[in-house]
């Protein structure tokens, strides 16, 4: 019974461990669009974030939007007229 209750504890371990590291563990797509939105908040209606959502989106997150880099969101900039 206690080695039944060791596996047990060792099985619960382990997959709290492994969704742990899942959890933190970047997803390119997911930093894009957070960046977006960051990019949003700063620009407002000079940004379009949907746009630059559907770029993460169709490039898989292989071009990551820096707010401080004009080279890197200026696809994503429009002007406000």
């Amino acid at each position: 019974m206690a080695c039944r209750t060791r596996n047990l504890l060792g099985a619960a371990l382990f997959v709290l461990l492994t969704s742990a590291f899942l959890l933190t563990e970047a997803n390119p797509i997911g930093v894009c669009i957070r960046n977006c939105a960051q990019c949003k908040k700063m620009f407002g209606p000079y940004f379009e974030g949907q746009l630059c959502a559907d770029a993460c989106v169709k490039f898989k997150g292989k071009i990551i939007p820096d707010c401080e880099d004009i080279a890197s969101i200026a696809p994503f900039l429009n002007k406000f007229e």
